[in-house]
């Protein structure tokens, strides 16, 4: 075998130990055999919520097992191919295994990147907020173009993408928009986009055809779960009634049930115009939870999450990634110095590869200064 070739072998290998340490697969098949059993209980569904949850664990399990014995199989049968051809002197049966391996190298990267979303609220479902800043018109354009970008994204990971509320923009676009989105780890690759978003274009709305540059926050925020407990005090808040401002039509209502929740000792304000009253009044409760949760998480982690750090108005100065369409096409984040000229791919929802980019950073430990200093 090339040593190019036993080399990527030793690379399968070692995401292969990651994820076998991470699924713990020694215990995993009577872990899948106590959540069939369970799975199995007549009064599984008196609880619906608990229900689902337990089916989203069993399916997450059945999904790393598979992972896990697919990589393995797969890594087997091409080094037996390879030494197969190289015994019977066929190049084209040892190109074609070499051909796969290289293939399943990225597949084995890019798992066990996914297996090192274990924070304590990385499986969760998450809430995404996207707020126009800087830069009027220009901005709630950009907004609209972000809130296309991470529902194509979730998409493709097979999510649930729930728009809980929307405002529109007075000539284009939308001023805010709030999302909730579901599906296992959603809030571990999410919680990366926290941050301020800057594009650079040719604007569609100058008849002078000139270059501007727009801004947008975007903050991220798990769905807290039964299993994560949030006190709030009922004489901390104040809860809001009042008829939608949205657009209307298919994503946004007009009626009075709108819901607006302010917390005094934090500011922080949700709303929720997308459902009943109550409905309204409930997700909204679940979203202030979430924001509260999400401020406690940031600071036990503060030394490599930059959420305070990025938190900031949608300005100069605040962004972590930039997307530049004029004069050239690039997409840069500024944490990871990780960029692609794929500018259409990224705002058509391809953004593995800058999320895991800036998840690799967060699990090394470093600083954002570290790294832009390497």
């Amino acid at each position: 075998m090339r040593a190019e070739v036993q080399s990527t072998v030793d690379k399968i290998r070692k995401s292969l130990d990651l994820l076998g340490q991470r699924l713990n697969v020694e215990t995993a098949p009577y872990r899948l055999e106590e959540f069939n059993a369970r799975v199995e209980d007549p009064t599984l569904w008196d609880d619906p919520d608990a229900a689902q949850k337990l089916m989203r664990d069993r399916q997450a399990l059945v999904d790393s097992i598979g992972t896990y014995e697919g990589i393995k199989n797969d890594l087997q049968d091409n080094i037996d191919l390879i030494e197969l051809g190289e015994m019977e002197d066929d190049a084209e049966v040892v190109t074609e295994a070499e051909t796969a391996l290289a293939a399943l190298s990225v597949t084995a990267a890019q798992k066990e990147l996914e297996a090192l979303l274990d924070g304590e609220a990385d499986a969760n479902d998450t809430f995404l907020e996207i707020n126009s800043g800087a830069g009027g018109t220009e901005s709630c354009d950009w907004a609209s173009m972000l809130a296309r970008m991470y529902v194509r994204w979730a998409e493709k990971k097979g999510y649930t993408v729930e728009l809980q509320a929307e405002s529109a923009g007075e000539e284009a676009g939308i001023k805010s928009a709030s999302y909730k989105i579901s599906g296992h780890n959603a809030y571990g690759w999410l919680k990366s986009e926290s941050g301020v978003h800057r594009l650079v274009r040719i604007s569609p709305f100058d008849s002078a055809a000139k270059r501007h540059t727009s801004f947008t926050s975007v903050k991220v925020y798990p769905v807290v779960d039964d299993n994560i407990e949030i006190e709030v005090n009922q004489s901390d808040i104040r809860i809001d009634t009042y008829r939608s401002s949205g657009a209307g039509g298919q994503h946004v209502n007009t009626t009075d049930s709108a819901v607006r929740i302010t917390h005094h000792p934090t500011g922080i304000v949700v709303t929720s115009s997308e459902k009943s009253q109550h409905q309204n009044r409930d997700i909204a409760m679940k979203a202030l939870k979430s924001r509260l949760y999400q401020i406690e998480l940031d600071k036990r982690s503060a030394l490599v999450n930059e959420v305070h750090e990025n938190a900031g108005d949608a300005g100069w100065g605040n962004q972590i990634r930039s997307y530049v369409l004029q004069p050239y096409q690039m997409v840069k984040d500024l944490r990871t110095s990780y960029e692609t000229s794929d500018t259409k791919g990224v705002l058509d929802g391809d953004l593995d590869g800058l999320m895991g980019a800036t998840l690799a950073l967060a699990v090394s430990g470093k600083s954002r200064a570290q790294a832009q200093g390497e």
